[in-house]
C-alpha cells in the first residue's frame, strides 16, 4: 500500500467533512470551506474523527491516486484550520511591489510595470522597508492555488545565477555561478 495513502487524516475540532454521492468531498472549518472532486474508484470514509482513504486494487493508477487524494484532503483540512502562507522577495536595484486590493503592481526592471491580478480566494499584502528587499505575502486556504499563483509571480522574473536578481521565495537559496574572471 501507499505509505502516504494508508495513514489516516486526523480531524481538528470544528472541522466537518461531507462526502457526496457524486464523490465530491467538502471540508468546512473555522477559516472557510473547500471542495474537491475525487475519482470514483477511491473510497473516502469519515469515522472516529479521522478520514480514511482506500483503493480497490493494486493497479498502478489506483496506487498513484491513493496517495494523491490523501495528500489533497490533508491539505484541505490544514487549509481550513490554519491556512497557508507564502512569501516572495524581490532582489534587485529598483525592484518594487505595491498592491491595491487584489491588484499587484510590480516593477521588475522591464520598460513597463506588470499589473498582476491575484485571485479573490487569496489575500495579498506587500511590505517595503528601508534597507530590506520588498516582500510579497500571499495567504489562503487552498494550497494548490497559492502555490500556482506564487509560481506565476516568480516566473515574471526568475532569479538569475550570476547576481541573484529576480523574484524568489523568501526561503529559497539561489546558487550563484562564478563569472568570467573565475578562470584566471
Amino acid at each position: 500500500m501507499s505509505r502516504i495513502g494508508r495513514s489516516p487524516i486526523k480531524l481538528a475540532s470544528g472541522v466537518t467533512v461531507n462526502v457526496s454521492a457524486a464523490n465530491e468531498i467538502t471540508v468546512k472549518g473555522p477559516k472557510g470551506e473547500l471542495k474537491q472532486a475525487i475519482d470514483r474508484d477511491i473510497k473516502v470514509e469519515v469515522k472516529d474523527g479521522e478520514i480514511v482513504i482506500t483503493r480497490p486494487t493494486d493497479q498502478i493508477r489506483h496506487r498513484s491516486l491513493h496517495g494523491l487524494y490523501r495528500a489533497l484532503i490533508a491539505n484541505m483540512v490544514t487549509g481550513v484550520t490554519d491556512g497557508f502562507k507564502k512569501q516572495l522577495e524581490l532582489v534587485g536595484v529598483g525592484y518594487k511591489a505595491t498592491n491595491a486590493g487584489q491588484l499587484l503592481d510590480l516593477s521588475l526592471g522591464y520598460s513597463h510595470n506588470i499589473v498582476f491580478e491575484v485571485p479573490k480566494e487569496l489575500k495579498v499584502s506587500t511590505l517595503t522597508e528601508k534597507g530590506q528587499n520588498p516582500k510579497i505575502m500571499l495567504e489562503g486556504l487552498d494550497n494548490q492555488l497559492l502555490g500556482q499563483v506564487a509560481a506565476k509571480i516568480r516566473s515574471l522574473r526568475k532569479p538569475e545565477p550570476y547576481k541573484g536578481k529576480g523574484v524568489r521565495y523568501s526561503d529559497e537559496v539561489v546558487r550563484k555561478k562564478a563569472g568570467k574572471s573565475a578562470g584566471k
